[in-house]
């Protein structure tokens, strides 16, 4: 007999306990956090998988997680890839600031 898949995000709540959610940026974080992880994952020249759909695996993410994309082990911003230019670098930049925020702050909070 044929085992099914599991998609565990299913799982995972993307709303964190208030006034977490709010403190931390609330639905506009969802929305940059999603944004800036699908512009460094998807080049101008194309990937296996497209935009939308990074998008949409890392908006099902709670901000904590979604955080995490964003940042390397230590806490600390990924570095921007080159082909994000102009309005999304300075978005990228932005964003990963607030991504460290994020993470700290929850960190502090106890939250996961």
């Amino acid at each position: 007999m044929p085992i099914g898949h599991v998609n565990a995000a299913k799982f995972i709540a993307r709303l964190l306990p208030e006034p977490h959610e709010t403190d931390l940026g609330g639905e506009p974080a969802h929305h940059l956090l999603a944004t800036t992880h699908a512009d460094r994952v998807c080049p101008p020249s194309g990937h296996s998988i497209n935009w939308t759909d990074c998008y949409a695996s890392a908006d099902m993410l709670p901000l904590t997680h979604k955080a995490d994309l964003l940042l390397e082990p230590n806490g600390k911003p990924r570095p921007i890839p080159d082909h994000l230019v102009g309005e999304a670098r300075e978005r990228a930049e932005r964003v990963g600031r607030q991504a460290a925020w994020i993470r700290q702050e929850a960190h502090r909070r106890g939250l996961h």
